[in-house]
């Protein structure tokens, strides 16, 4: 998803009862409310391979993916916050009527010119916070590589896969993605010009 414009401060009920009604997405950062910019089909061919592979691999499983229009809850120690991640994956028990899930297994964010920092940054802080969270994924797409944070003893620890014939291994799901999977034959590298500084 895109970069988010700053809103009004919202409680979390009203929050939540607005994007039930709101053509735009918001995402929620203690009481400041973000609408959510559009994406390139770049970004949207990857996320919707993934969320399609992941439809595959987890069918008749007690894990089920989620796409891009549902909601995680964070909370932080001192406020709560609400994304909307490009997928997540949740194993324990959900309400079909609910609009956010609070216990995911895994969370994917594709990045873009606008959220790669967020996506590294902010939102991986976040993410790992969560105790449910097995693993974040971190898909580029201006390039083939996918970072994987995995949680490994006391915390987590990043991985990164950029060969062409890598597959991410989800071994908590039973799951695998190859790269060529999730970049599918005539994927193209984004121009230099048509993206921000890369993280390093």
């Amino acid at each position: 998803m895109g970069a988010a414009r700053k809103l009004e401060q919202l409680s979390e009920a009203d929050y939540l009862a607005g994007e039930l009604l709101s053509p735009v997405k918001h995402e929620y950062l203690g009481g400041s409310v973000y609408a959510m910019a559009g994406a390139r089909h770049r970004h949207n061919d990857i996320a919707l391979n993934i969320l399609t592979a992941l439809k595959q691999r987890l069918r008749g499983k007690p894990c089920r993916p989620f796409n891009s229009d549902t909601l995680v809850r964070v909370k932080l120690a001192t406020h709560i916050r609400y994304y909307y991640p490009d997928a997540q994956v949740v194993c324990g028990p959900y309400s079909h009527e609910g609009t956010y899930h609070a216990n995911p297994s895994l969370l994917v964010e594709v990045t873009s010119r606008s959220t790669r920092r967020t996506d590294h940054g902010e939102k991986r802080e976040a993410y790992l916070t969560i105790p449910s969270l097995e693993a974040y994924l971190i898909v580029e797409s201006h390039e083939r590589k996918i970072t994987l944070w995995r949680r490994s003893g006391e915390g987590f620890s990043a991985e990164v896969y950029v060969d062409a014939d890598a597959v991410v291994e989800l071994d908590f799901l039973d799951v695998a993605l190859p790269l060529d999977e999730v970049y599918e034959p005539g994927f193209l590298p984004a121009e230099p010009e048509d993206d921000e500084e890369r993280i390093s």
